[in-house]
């Protein structure tokens, strides 16, 4: 099973720009946005979600290790969120496994993990988002027992 280890400050700032630049053109090609306003969205949000970098409040950040070789196969971030009218639930911000890891289990299994650490916080439930487009995501939510609570549509209308 893989290992949920406390993101150190040298593992951040190696993830931080590469997320940042992900997410906006995640929001580019999902979005209205143009390029630099999906840029400039996503460091607006990274900047608020993580102002004190991982010590930010109810921020959690872990690197995902693979126990036998030790060797860091991904990374996860999940923050503790409170809404009013609405009891305290986990949302997931990011999972990333990297390439050459990936479709061996390790994001499965980092939700497993993950759901241990969230109600050892007395929390029990877990929200995320994830891009339409992102069909391999949205298969292993499934299979983990999440559903869509929420769905928003587009469509592209040729010019007239």
């Amino acid at each position: 099973m893989v290992i949920l280890r406390p993101m150190a400050e040298t593992e951040f700032q190696a993830y931080l720009e590469p997320a940042i630049q992900d997410y906006a053109q995640n929001i580019f090609e999902n979005g209205t946005l143009t390029e630099a306003q999906a840029l400039e969205r996503s460091r607006q949000q990274y900047g608020e979600l993580l102002p004190q970098g991982l010590a930010s409040p109810r921020q959690y950040l872990f690197t995902l290790v693979e126990p036998e070789q030790q060797q860091s196969v991904g990374i996860l971030w999940f923050a503790i969120e409170e809404r009013p009218g609405r009891a305290p639930y986990a949302f997931v911000y990011d999972i990333r496994i990297n390439d050459a890891h990936q479709r061996h289990g390790y994001g499965s299994q980092a939700f497993q993990e993950m759901e241990k650490k969230v109600r050892e916080l007395g929390i029990n439930q877990i929200a995320l988002h994830v891009f339409g487009s992102n069909t391999g995501a949205l298969e292993m939510y499934k299979k983990l027992g999440y559903i869509s609570t929420d769905v928003n549509m587009a469509k592209t209308l040729d010019p007239a």
